[in-house]
């Protein structure tokens, strides 16, 4: 019976810890809005405004297509394009062949093929 009375005592020390510990939060009445000094008819007007604004409810792709910020030239773009697709190893880790070299240090045939094309003879002019 001591280990009960024991309990039984701790545990009301905790209940009345707790709610003496829980409080309710003041009561300040009704808040104003930050926006109280504007008044009525302004906000009538600005909500007239747009309700009649042109496209306020229209999906984004359906205007047209979007005008699209070119941030690299295309040549250059379709060059990186080309060298990466002609790459020997883009789908190639260095693990993933049994005694296979590095990635890194497995020739690129763009490179190989413009160092074994003949350059043009140099103008005399």
């Amino acid at each position: 019976m001591n280990i009960r009375r024991t309990f039984l005592a701790v545990s009301a020390i905790a209940l009345l810890g707790t709610v003496a510990a829980a409080q309710a939060e003041d009561y300040l009445g009704v808040q104003t809005s930050p926006g109280a000094a504007v008044k009525r008819a302004d906000v009538m007007a600005d909500a007239v405004r747009a309700a009649n604004a042109p496209d306020q409810n229209v999906a984004r792709g359906s205007r047209g297509a979007e005008q699209v910020i070119v941030s690299q030239d295309r040549a250059i773009a379709r060059a990186e394009a080309v060298r990466a697709a002609a790459a020997p190893d883009q789908n190639v880790s260095a693990g993933s062949r049994v005694n296979s070299r590095l990635v890194s240090t497995q020739p690129q045939p763009l490179d190989a093929a413009r160092a074994s094309a003949p350059k043009p003879a140099a103008s005399r002019l």
